[in-house]
């Protein structure tokens, strides 16, 4: 995903009243004001009552399902002929304003604070996962060479 169309995608969907949250790689470099490193797909996450929008403009572009083997209804990747890949994770906010991430019995959210930062992209101001919330779940798992550098720029 390049600059100009994670750029133009976020502000379509802001003008659709649909927020996301800048996650992943790009996340990073929103936090820093800066493209560090290419990165093959954009990470959102977004609420689960405006899916439905997210998709369907998607769709409209030619997005279609890119399945993987961690696919679920709470995450899944969508990308077009051109190589452009949105990996999107779904939350549903709860009273305490946690991003609930996938079935509430599985105890996997968002902490209120990861859905607080804000960074740019370009010059352009978006939402994004807050900084120590990103280095966390940079580390929740066995992490690559770019996710190691992702942390270490943080």
């Amino acid at each position: 995903m390049q600059q100009e169309d994670v750029l133009e995608l976020y502000q379509t969907l802001e003008t659709m009243g649909v927020g996301i949250w800048i996650d992943g790689g790009w996340g990073v470099d929103a936090l820093l004001g800066q493209k560090t490193r290419p990165h093959s797909d954009l990470d959102v996450a977004v609420e689960k009552r405006h899916l439905p929008a997210l998709t369907a403009l998607l769709a409209g572009r030619g997005y279609t399902d890119r399945p993987r083997d961690d696919t679920s209804p709470w995450n899944f990747v969508l990308g077009d002929d051109e190589g452009r890949l949105v990996d999107i994770h779904v939350i549903e906010l709860d009273e305490e304003g946690r991003g609930i991430y996938g079935p509430p019995e599985n105890g996997v959210f968002y902490p209120a604070s990861a859905l607080t930062g804000r960074g740019s992209i370009g010059g352009h101001g978006v939402r994004c996962i807050a900084p120590e919330d990103l280095v966390r779940f940079h580390t929740g798992y066995t992490p690559r060479d770019t996710d190691i550098a992702d942390v270490h720029r943080l």
